[in-house]
């Protein structure tokens, strides 16, 4: 049986006003990249009201807050590993 990370990025207004889009194209790069997207589930999702502490992302139920850039790629190196 394969097993699918779901992950999703906040698209609600201030999580997209911070940046958020700009992390999407990111994120789909990424999963290019590292040949992941049979892999992961990646879509936007409504807001996940937790606006103060966003941008946020999910990965497999697991919020992480204040993402930006900057530090997704890492993030992505972390949570990701156990699939590369």
């Amino acid at each position: 049986m394969i097993s699918v990370t779901e992950m999703q990025i906040c698209l609600g207004s201030s999580c997209f006003s911070r940046g958020n889009k700009d992390v999407a194209v990111f994120i789909k790069e990424y999963l290019k990249k590292h040949h992941l997207e049979d892999k992961v589930v990646f879509r936007g999702a409504r807001c996940m009201g937790n606006c103060t502490n966003g941008p946020n992302l999910s990965i497999n139920g697991k919020i992480i807050e204040g993402i930006n850039l900057a530090g997704i790629e890492s993030i992505l190196d972390r949570e990701l590993a156990k699939l590369k």
